[in-house]
């Protein structure tokens, strides 16, 4: 696992807050929407050890957490306000911006990058021995998914949407990727952590493709820490209140990487029904980077990317990131403002429209 320190607590917070803007209410309860998986770590976290609540409880709005089994339907709750904000991939959080023309969500800070990677059969040792393969993503149109169209296409293999090509791609739920690929029904498959780890360790898989060494310095957002909009607008100081609860579970896993394992098992045996094994948590762990960054930068490219591969539309981008609680809480704790690389449509300075 890799720490990106933040060094923020509920002072920076507290300046952070402000008056909010006109009409701006406090919030009885803020609904949070997680999945219990290793790339949503600083929501487990921040969830099993109280940072999160904590932060929310001292501007009088009280935590309601709510784990979901895959975006789509976090998605359609954050649209249909029956939640208020989520952990996120990116591209999801994508579409759903620029679906709504604009409307929908903002980007509020990172919280995971790295953690996905294509794991393969043995037999398969570069891109010219997937040529008629079945490969598996947990979805299609997920980050995952377009990442892998996109490594495909780089290395001259065609994909579809619809299955045609000289790969073929299955949508499948993890947990049942590793039972087909166990069987041999599967060749392979771009997963996150801790299911890539799971294969590799369970079902004897190996590594063909370690997604940070596709990006610059190895950085890209696997999860984001996203709000409804309108909630935003109505409730500034609970929003302020979540950015730094999640900051200081990034923080908290900084500064306790030793418990995180524990933290992490215990969450899951709660959400999930049962605890990672040791060795699938620890390697699961060391592919990811807790952030506050949500590497504002690679949105475009990966909307481009789903875009190509025809499991996405264009649309502007330009405010889906609203980085100004962050800044200010940054500011208060002495630290430079994230970059928001003028996605929130006020240059890079990390403020909002």
């Amino acid at each position: 696992m890799v720490i990106v320190p933040v060094v923020i607590g509920s002072v920076g917070r507290a300046a952070a807050e402000g008056p909010g803007g006109a009409g701006a209410t406090e919030a009885s309860a803020l609904r949070l929407g997680y999945f219990a998986n290793v790339t949503h770590l600083p929501a487990l976290v921040g969830l099993e050890t109280g940072v999160l609540a904590d932060e929310l409880d001292d501007v009088g709005t009280s935590l309601e957490p709510q784990a979901f089994a895959a975006g789509p339907a976090a998605v359609e709750a954050l649209s249909a306000g029956a939640i208020d904000a989520a952990y996120l991939g990116p591209s999801p959080a994508i579409n759903s911006f620029v679906q709504s023309g604009g409307a929908s969500l903002r980007i509020v800070a990172g919280a995971v990058g790295g953690g996905a990677a294509l794991v393969v059969r043995d037999g398969i040792d570069d891109a010219d021995d997937l040529h008629g393969t079945t490969l598996a993503t947990p979805q299609l149109g997920n980050t995952q998914d377009v990442a892998l169209r996109t490594w495909l296409a780089d290395h001259g293999l065609e994909s579809s949407p619809t299955g045609a090509g000289d790969v073929d791609i299955v949508p499948t739920d993890n947990a049942r990727t590793l039972q087909l690929f166990a069987t041999g029904a599967l060749d392979g498959a771009w997963l996150p952590e801790p299911w890539a780890s799971r294969l590799v360790l369970e079902a004897g898989a190996s590594v063909l493709v370690d997604e940070a060494e596709l990006w610059p310095d190895g950085e890209y957002p696997t999860t984001l820490l996203v709000v409804r909009t309108a909630y935003l607008e109505a409730h500034p100081d609970a929003v302020a209140a979540l950015v730094a609860g999640h900051a200081a579970s990034v923080d908290w896993i900084s500064a306790h990487a030793d418990a995180v394992p524990a933290i992490v098992n215990a969450r899951l045996e709660d959400d999930a029904g049962a605890p990672l094994p040791d060795a699938v948590l620890e390697r699961a762990l060391a592919h990811v980077t807790p952030t506050v960054d949500p590497f504002a930068a690679t949105l475009p490219v990966l909307q481009h990317r789903a875009v190509s591969a025809g499991t996405s539309n264009g649309g502007d981008l330009t405010g889906i990131v609203d980085l100004a609680p962050l800044a200010a809480l940054r500011a208060a704790a002495g630290l430079d403002p994230i970059d928001g690389a003028g996605l929130d449509g006020a240059g890079q300075d990390g403020g909002s429209r």
